[in-house]
């Protein structure tokens, strides 16, 4: 939390706690220390939408039936009750705009350079994206860019207080209810009535009064207008609905409305059913998302009691199992597995929670006592263990992508896995480019981006892929998936994870009605150099690195054709070979392609994490109708089969 956002109560809003009389004159209070700002959640710094794409995710799940209406309150209909509904922050979106900046209606955001977006007087063009990004488009609307400014006027400072009341004001003046066909201004709605709750409750305590000024009576119009467009749109069961359910609650709790709270609450009951299913798993196919579920429905049930309405259970169990499930999706670096719309995120340390051992890795807290996670929502997580008996950075961790059609923040990365060993990446995705619609973004969350079987010449259908059998045992585990990635177009992929050794084994089949070409991509950490050494095998490594991965195919069922393996790295057209650890930063990365083409295709690969000096050897048996490969992996021997129906197992 950062140092500046404020811990202190505000003057008049403790006070209203106990029940406040309305009356027509200004009550002066103490001096205060400002407003109660709450710490920041874990949200995604960037906008949370696919302009031009409807934003609704229809709540499907019968809702809570456990989230009371709120008490009756003892103040009129109507009248002002702050103090219940703190300031919920500006998540960061204000750090690079200071108080001096908006005097000078400068605005900074993200990797951008400050830009005046006014006159100078607070008079500002609300049109404006000199950087043509839909983020800083949004954050420019919600207002959230003024925060110091408002956090400066709750604390006394008459300038900032007058020039982010200006600003606002000007927001207001311009932009008239209904903004629905600005999209940035729509989505930024939840966000904007919050700085405007944020806004009085610094006037309040800025000015030491209890009662709004009627010089800023806007406010209390401006905030009837939000909670009327919050009313009337509402996006749904995923985080925007649930955000919008905040705001809404807050302007309700702030001007004592009560239609604002019951209609909020009863969002929230229908939202969280869906938005977290019965297993634990979000609906927005996101790890990063996930994470910032769990905060932001930690913050509505503090929200809902804090102003008098009962959150119930049905929230709280939920949160229980998507801390359980985001624990399963921390790989052994203290990282969440960088899946769909999702930066390269650290697990929260959570205390009382799975997640406070897996986002420590394993310095706090209790080790979960599962290791393998499997959920219908379209997720695998695996490990090799916790750290009890290696540690907690040397284990190995995997994701496996299936499940429903791609939806909200997922990517086109069924059958795709990410892979850690040996404390460090050994496979990722393409990672995340943001929201702006470019060839970058198709890319990141296309099927080229993940480590998947894929038929370039086919168009993306965004399949149900369906789990069709698993085991779990001691030393491994087997999944086998299949869907349809293309019209005429089948695809199975069996994945075989072992421990002791730590590596993984793919078997790829495709077949088409007619030929196509078929390619099982490996993304490889962008601090690696790949090279290519024949048609079976090539080498990921970094200079001077402890470890090495060495990638290979076997021959199965098929013979390797010349150009079996090739290696695209920082390609831009087509684009391949990149990862995105941020929206703000592009790395090359290699990206090795196992090639087939024809009506079939039988892809046996194999990504064996080993010290840098370290070989594998292998050799192909028949034992009836189960092929056989026994192995040597760094100085280890394994064996595994490939059963005549294609479940592939540990032998030895």
């Amino acid at each position: 939390m950062n140092s500046r956002r404020g811990v202190g109560a505000a003057v008049g809003f403790a006070l209203a706690m106990g029940g406040l009389v309305a009356g027509p004159v200004a009550v002066a209070a103490p001096p205060g220390p400002g407003i109660t700002v709450l710490p920041d959640l874990p949200e995604p710094g960037f906008a949370q939408f696919d302009p031009g794409k409807s934003n609704v995710v229809p709540a499907t799940k019968a809702a809570a039936t456990d989230v009371q209406s709120a008490a009756p309150r003892t103040l009129a209909e109507g009248a002002t009750a702050a103090g219940t509904y703190s300031c919920p922050g500006f998540s960061t979106v204000d750090d690079a705009t200071t108080v001096a900046m908006l005097q000078s209606d400068l605005f900074a955001w993200g990797p951008y350079a400050a830009y005046k977006v006014g006159n100078g007087s607070g008079n500002i063009n609300w049109r404006l994206n000199p950087y043509n990004n839909p983020s800083w488009y949004m954050w420019f609307h919600s207002l959230r860019w003024l925060g110091q400014g408002i956090m400066a006027a709750g604390k006394g400072n008459t300038t900032a207080m007058v020039r982010v009341s200006a600003i606002t004001k000007d927001w207001v003046a311009d932009n008239p209810y209904s903004w629905k066909a600005n999209i940035g201004a729509d989505e930024a709605t939840k966000h904007r009535a919050n700085v405007l709750i944020c806004l009085r409750q610094a006037v309040l305590s800025g000015l030491a009064v209890t009662q709004l000024p009627a010089q800023y009576s806007w406010i209390d119009t401006a905030l009837v207008n939000h909670a009327a467009f919050l009313t009337a749109y509402w996006s749904g069961a995923w985080n925007h609905g649930t955000d919008e359910s905040i705001a809404l609650f807050g302007v309700g709790c702030t001007l004592n409305r009560s239609a604002y709270k019951t209609t909020a609450q009863n969002r929230l009951a229908a939202g969280i059913t869906t938005s977290i299913d019965a297993q634990g798993a979000t609906n927005e196919q996101s790890t990063a998302y996930a994470q910032f579920n769990y905060a932001l429905w930690g913050r509505a049930a503090a929200v809902l009691q804090q102003c008098g309405a009962d959150p119930g259970t049905t929230i709280t169990s939920r949160r229980a199992l998507l801390a359980k499930w985001l624990s399963l999706a921390t790989n052994s670096l203290g990282k969440l597995h960088q899946l769909g719309d999702s930066e390269v995120v650290a697990t929260a340390p959570i205390a009382g929670t799975p997640l406070e051992y897996a986002g420590s890795r394993g310095v706090n807290g209790v080790a979960p006592p599962s290791r393998i996670g499997v959920y219908s929502a379209g997720y695998v997580f695996g490990r090799t263990g916790w750290g009890q008996t290696r540690s907690f950075a040397q284990e190995s961790t995997y994701s496996i992508r299936y499940g429903p059609a791609r939806a909200v923040h997922g990517h086109s990365d069924h059958t795709g896995t990410t892979y850690t060993s040996r404390g460090r990446d050994i496979l990722i995705t393409g990672g995340h480019a943001g929201y702006q619609n470019d060839a970058w973004r198709t890319w990141a969350k296309g099927q080229f981006a993940a480590n998947a079987m894929t038929t370039p010449l086919a168009a993306e259908t965004y399949p149900v892929t369906k789990l069709v059998r698993s085991g779990v045992y001691p030393t491994s585990e087997f999944y086998e998936f299949a869907d349809v990635p293309g019209a005429g177009i089948s695809r199975k992929r069996a994945v075989l994870v072992l421990k002791d050794p730590d590596l993984l084994v793919t078997l790829d089949s495709g077949s088409s009605t007619k030929a196509h070409q078929f390619q099982t991509l490996w993304h490889l950490p962008s601090d690696q150099k790949a090279t290519v050494y024949s048609r079976t095998a090539a080498i990921g490594m970094k200079a001077g690195d402890t470890s090495r991965t060495i990638l290979f195919q076997i021959p199965f069922r098929q013979v390797l054709p010349r150009g079996a393996i090739l290696l695209k790295q920082a390609q831009t057209n087509p684009i391949q070979g990149w990862h995105y650890p941020t929206i703000f930063r592009r790395n090359s990365a290699p990206t090795l392609l196992f090639a087939r083409s024809g009506y079939s295709a039988s892809i046996l690969s194999v990504v064996a994490p080993v010290h840098a000096t370290g070989s594998v050897h292998y050799k192909g048996r028949w034992s009836g109708t189960t092929y056989i490969i026994d192995m040597v992996v760094g100085g280890k021997k394994v064996s595994f089969g490939i059963s005549a129906g294609g479940a592939v197992y540990r032998v030895a």
